[in-house]
């Protein structure tokens, strides 16, 4: 079955982070599913699209950078809490935007990652492991390298808690309390970690992980030893995982695995008659994907993949036709919505630019005073400095939520710099000689409009 998708953007939030966007659960057979999302201005935004467009159903003042989102409640029932990880403390809003929990877990570190299964609570600092269970301290773990991932296998399925750290050090990490039961080494550092088919499989033991360098793989954690199931490489040399969801997208009873990478590919595999999943869709996004979901988004009837990305979008990849045959009832009225749209989005592309030109002005006259002092505006940069072992040569990824220019590099110690398929930025090198100002490279990246990541070899 060939899979259509077509992409529609929906709203833009500020700058998230991984594993920062949920869909709600339906509340009806039919209904469409709410997006729920935080970004780093603290920004809790949660929307839902009605006629195509997304109407808010609530919007938290902003706060700490919000570090993850997660939903929870009562086992076995629906998952419609929203709790959000900002700094060291943990916040929980109902669907509605109200605030129920403010849990200040009093830890010297930010947390990183989040993981919820009923009334348990479980937080990854750097190196900190700290489960809770009605905000009351648990158990306790020291972990040996930088902890990226936390998740613990469906207690309703094993009769107990089973937590699982995904660790810098290319190490899965299977815990029983505030003891080490066993660890399993992977091939690469796991940045992501996801129960298969979203409940761990028949047994619950089933583990999904994600590499840093790109690789996918499927554990089985037993109480003795872990199984590897499959694992695929990164033959294309693409990005590394940031995030990954379980859906049926394609309607043949089947979940398919869903991927969103750090160079902005989404991708599907299936599970055909293979034990290995095979790719089926892949999807360029211009930035990193940092939370993807499969649900119902836009209207009745029509699956989705949703995607986050860096610079705060929040977009659909529906199983809807844009594209209809006019002449008949239908037709006419999505004509008609279109045309409200564009008119809609004209007029507020004019007042955009009437605040554009009132800003400017305001700036001029300000910079012409004696006290004026011209500022540089702050924004976000994502930035990653990585080895490749395959051919010994660095990486340096830069992603800023806003369109980059120019990037200029200087070096004191001689290098070469090597293409990059995806980078088409023009690249200028200055000759300069090394003795009186211990510069071996000065080099400029021009980029091309609206490029807002760049990577650099």
């Amino acid at each position: 079955m060939e899979l259509s998708l077509n992409r529609i953007d929906y709203l833009q939030v500020g700058v998230t982070s991984q594993k920062t966007m949920k869909l709600l659960p339906a509340s009806g057979r039919k209904a469409t599913q709410k997006v729920v999302t935080g970004d780093h201005d603290g920004v809790v935004t949660c929307f839902g699209i009605k006629k195509g467009e997304a109407v808010p159903i609530f919007k938290t003042l902003p706060g700490e950078k919000i570090a993850r989102l997660e939903l929870g409640g009562a086992l076995n029932t629906l998952q419609e809490k929203i709790f959000v990880a900002a700094g060291s403390e943990v916040r929980g809003f109902t669907k509605k935007g109200k605030q129920f929990l403010s849990f200040n877990t009093n830890l010297t570190e930010n947390i990183k990652a989040m993981y919820i299964s009923g009334s348990d609570l479980f937080l990854g600092a750097s190196y900190i492991y700290n489960h809770y269970c009605d905000c009351k301290d648990q158990h306790y773990y020291l972990s040996g390298d930088k902890i990226n991932d936390v998740l613990c296998l469906p207690a309703d399925k094993l009769s107990c808690i089973i937590p699982v750290l995904a660790c810098q050090d290319r190490v899965l990490r299977v815990l029983q309390g505030s003891n080490l039961l066993y660890e399993m080494e992977v091939p690469g550092p796991p940045a992501v970690l996801a129960l298969n088919g979203g409940n761990g499989g028949d047994s619950g033991e089933e583990v999904l992980f994600g590499t840093s360098d790109g690789k996918i793989g499927l554990v089985q954690i037993t109480g003795v030893s872990p199984i590897e199931k499959w694992k695929i490489g990164n033959e294309k040399k693409r990005g590394g995982i940031l995030c990954m969801d379980s859906f049926d997208i394609l309607g043949d009873g089947v979940k398919e695995l869903l991927i969103g990478r750090d160079d902005g590919i989404l991708e599907i595999y299936n599970f055909e008659n293979a034990k290995t999943p095979v790719l089926k869709y892949e999807y360029a996004l211009s930035e990193s994907v940092t939370s993807i979901q499969g649900g119902c988004v836009g209207k009745e009837g029509y699956d989705e993949i949703v995607t986050s990305t860096y610079s705060g979008w929040v977009s659909g990849l529906t199983t809807e036709p844009i594209h209809r045959e006019c002449g008949s009832g239908d037709g006419l009225k999505m004509t008609h919505e279109i045309q409200n749209k564009v008119l809609s989005l004209r007029n507020e592309l004019d007042q955009l630019q009437m605040k554009v030109l009132e800003e400017r002005e305001k700036y001029q006259q300000s910079s012409q005073s004696s006290t004026a002092i011209s500022a540089v505006p702050t924004f976000s940069v994502n930035d990653k400095f990585i080895l490749n072992k395959d051919d010994a040569s660095y990486s340096l990824v830069l992603e800023v939520q806003a369109a980059i220019d120019t990037v200029l590099l200087q070096c004191d110690v001689p290098i070469d710099l090597k293409d990059v398929d995806k980078n088409s930025a023009v690249v200028s090198v200055i000759d300069c000689e090394s003795e009186p100002n211990g510069n071996f490279l000065l080099a400029t990246y021009r980029c091309q409009v609206n490029t807002t990541r760049l990577e650099l070899k």
